[in-house]
């Protein structure tokens, strides 16, 4: 791996570069825990999910913002979530000029079903680890974590991105 990179941190591009292969392998294991969902879900529409799931009723554009996109994109993927069944959308009886979005029980059974697919696929990669390491690597992924401002989830929650 590299010696050196731009601001004289050896170790930078090393530690990003291994960053972006773990990031490689966690994405594959994200895109075979939907290949066997009957609907057809993208990984963007599966993310909205998981949102609703996690945060339950929002506004479109509360969803939008906690995804990144502007809200004609939000809106797309969920008229394309409605129609398969996995969300409602409604009037915000407080305010009929907003829409409130919430995965029905459909869609939230199929984020409790994809994410333990995954979490099974991670422990798997995690057990072939060897054991003296694992407190290291569990170190290093809360510091990651907290330095990207990412809250940290009880083990008893189910994260499905």
């Amino acid at each position: 791996m590299s010696e050196n990179t731009a601001d004289g941190d050896p170790e930078l591009e090393d530690i990003v570069t291994a960053l972006l292969t773990a990031s490689r392998a966690l994405v594959g294991v994200s895109a075979r825990s939907l290949a066997g969902v009957e609907e057809s879900v993208t990984l963007t529409q599966f993310r909205v999910l998981v949102v609703l799931d996690s945060h339950g009723a929002t506004r479109l554009n509360r969803l939008a913002h906690g995804l990144g996109v502007n809200a004609s994109t939000a809106m797309r993927t969920v008229d394309r979530l409605t129609t398969s069944g996995l969300v409602d959308r409604r009037e915000n009886p407080d305010d009929r000029r907003e829409v409130v979005i919430e995965a029905t029980e459909r869609g939230h059974d199929l984020v409790r079903q994809v994410t333990a697919r995954r979490r099974e696929a991670i422990e798997r990669i995690v057990q072939g680890m060897p054991v003296d390491r694992r407190r290291e690597f569990l170190n290093a992924l809360v510091t990651f974590a907290e330095a990207a401002d990412e809250p940290l989830v009880d083990s008893a929650t189910l994260l499905g991105w």
